[in-house]
């Protein structure tokens, strides 16, 4: 599948599609098992923040969790040729009022891969055309394939912010 064009997602797409290097669906088939490892390999750090104010490991991963749910909510409308406008979302107050300090870590580690299972279904059932379409969430227009390579670099993102700064392993 080719690339997102910069003229198919807003500016701050690149931040995520710039990560996603070789095939896409390789890519979001591999989160559904490296993802899970990484959590899973710091269970003793599930409350930690590497600063005050900053998201916990279970935070971050709650807030993966609801990023998948947001974008593939937001293809399926626009696959499906959704004219209505897409409300955004602010991504701190989700995480405060999530209660993410209360669900059970491995729990939630299993619920992200099996929302990603999940979702790899729909993904590859999307068509040319239905990856073209476009639409707007967030005041800004995007087409689905832009969600689908932001979907992926996203949580590349999140690793690598873990890793960083969580010291992860």
């Amino acid at each position: 599948m080719n690339r997102p064009q910069p003229d198919d997602y807003p500016i701050w797409g690149e931040t995520y599609i710039s990560k996603v290097n070789g095939g896409i669906f390789e890519i979001l088939e591999e989160q559904v098992f490296s993802i899970p490892v990484l959590f899973e390999s710091n269970k003793e750090k599930e409350n930690f923040a590497y600063a005050e104010g900053k998201w916990t490991l279970k935070e971050m991963l709650g807030h993966i969790i609801d990023c998948e749910r947001i974008f593939v909510y937001r293809m399926t409308c626009f696959a499906r040729n959704e004219q209505q406008h897409l409300p955004g979302f602010e991504e701190d107050d989700y995480v405060a009022n999530a209660r993410f300090a209360e669900r059970n870590y491995e729990d939630m580690i299993e619920e992200f891969a099996a929302l990603r299972k999940a979702n790899l279904y729909f993904f590859k059932s999307l068509n040319e055309e239905e990856l073209n379409r476009k639409g707007v969430a967030s005041g800004r227009e995007i087409t689905v394939k832009s969600i689908l390579f932001i979907a992926a670099g996203h949580i590349i993102h999140h690793a690598g912010v873990l890793k960083e700064r969580y010291h992860v392993v």
